[in-house]
């Protein structure tokens, strides 16, 4: 770290050359404020001033500019590169440190350049690419780990693709890639995607579903090369096969569980700083508290038997069964269903009403919002896995590129942070509490 934050000293510009060319450019008289000059004159003042902004520009360049310039263009350099900014958003995740903020703000803007769509290669990745690539694969899938052999094998074969955009400074590796079932309809489970088989025919096929989606080169964090990845893959699916009409995704919600559990606590401390057994109490004294659950979500919890649901309120109850690490509510019918109306309708709340500097608070949802898509469906107890329950309580949501409508919906999301929603989410956003 200390090296680090040297060497970034060590080529920075000189700021007391900026400093005393700057000093020079506000000494320098504007002919403007001459009251009569000839155009010779007038040329001959303004030499001076397009001589200081020439000298300025070039001390306003950082010597790390040439150096990785020049190292992008050696074999190897655009990685070296990677893993600098990978080292150096490590640094700045523990401590805020200015100099090292400034270069991680220039290494990215470089990064976008150096790896815009033309300079990037769209490439299918199959059961015959190199081991080495294929291994690459299973490491760095970051949504759903890939099992074994078996498992890679059945997300190549029949009914599926993968298309990872390859780079030729970094031959053989992928720097983002994204998974592909080929469907009849929108799937609503990860199970279906991940295990139904054997697959359908590919011929009767009607809708490509985005499963998985990851990045390889923690370095390159920001820069949205899925983006362009999934309108290239879009863009050739639907050349090779026009009888493909929908496209979707079935995506985690990465941050719901987090965000429901501090809702939770706060309001379970609001309501013990008020002395108040049951939520939102007449006479609540606090302007903060909100009350999470309705009064039937509320009745339907606290009659649950309290041997496998303990707690004073509703609140409590919801906290302690979401926080137990053993899942054993997804095994009770009686417990998921009672779980099933807030965690929805919550769910629902999340992904279109909560918000950061204007846009969604999660961080998948923003990600495909920025990129055109719509909020389709959310879907109950879609990922029964440890990392979907614990992340999302179970439940996944269908996200879809209408093809004439994404640049319009990505435009309007950018702009007023709208996000465009189904019908059939109606029935959940109708029902959320926007106290």
């Amino acid at each position: 770290m200390t090296c680090l934050i040297t060497s970034r000293r060590e080529y920075d510009l000189n700021r007391s050359q900026v400093r005393e060319l700057i000093k020079q450019y506000l000494g320098l008289e504007h002919p403007a404020d001459k009251a009569q000059v000839s155009g010779s004159e007038d040329e001959g003042l303004f030499s001076s001033f397009y001589r200081i902004e020439r000298n300025l520009r070039h001390a306003l360049q950082p010597v790390y500019e040439v150096l990785f310039e020049r190292l992008n263009t050696h074999p190897g350099g655009l990685r070296t590169l990677s893993i600098l900014r990978e080292d150096i958003l490590s640094i700045l995740a523990e401590e805020n440190i200015a100099s090292l903020r400034a270069l991680d703000s220039y290494l990215m803007e470089k990064f976008i350049t150096w790896l815009s769509p033309a300079a990037l290669e769209l490439h299918q990745i199959t059961w015959d690419d190199p081991a080495s690539l294929l291994e690459k694969i299973v490491a760095y899938e970051a949504v759903h780990p890939i099992s074994n052999l078996l498992d890679l094998k059945r997300r190549l074969g029949i009914g599926r693709r993968c298309f990872g955009y390859l780079h030729p400074a970094i031959p053989g590796e992928p720097l983002i890639f994204i998974e592909v079932a080929l469907l009849k309809d929108i799937a609503q489970t990860i199970q279906e995607v991940l295990w139904d088989n054997p697959p359908i025919p590919e011929s009767e096929a009607t809708c490509a579903l985005f499963y998985s989606i990851s990045s390889t080169q923690p370095g390159l964090a920001g820069i949205n090369l899925g983006k362009f990845l999934i309108k290239r893959v879009v863009t050739q699916v639907k050349r090779e096969m026009p009888h493909i009409s929908t496209f979707a995704t079935l995506s985690p919600i990465p941050g719901f569980i987090s965000w429901l559990l501090s809702k939770l606590a706060s309001q379970r401390l609001l309501a013990e700083g008020d002395n108040l057994s049951q939520p939102q109490a007449e006479g609540s004294s606090s302007t903060f508290y909100e009350n999470i659950l309705k009064p039937e979500e509320e009745e339907a919890l606290m009659s649950l038997p309290k041997d496998i649901a303990a707690g004073e309120n509703g609140m409590d109850v919801m906290f302690n069964l979401l926080t137990s690490t053993s899942y054993k509510w997804i095994h009770s019918p009686e417990l998921l269903s009672a779980l099933k109306s807030p965690l929805m309708r919550l769910c629902a709340r999340y992904l279109l009403q909560e918000k950061k500097r204007g846009k969604a608070l999660d961080s998948v949802a923003n990600f495909h919002l920025q990129n055109g898509a719509m909020v389709e469906r959310i879907n109950w107890m879609a990922d029964r896995s440890d990392k979907g329950l614990s992340q999302s309580g179970g439940i996944m949501v269908n996200y879809v590129y209408r093809l004439d409508h994404i640049e319009e919906y990505a435009q309007s999301y950018f702009n007023n942070g709208e996000i465009h929603t189904s019908s059939d989410l109606h029935r959940w956003v109708d029902a959320t509490d926007t106290a």
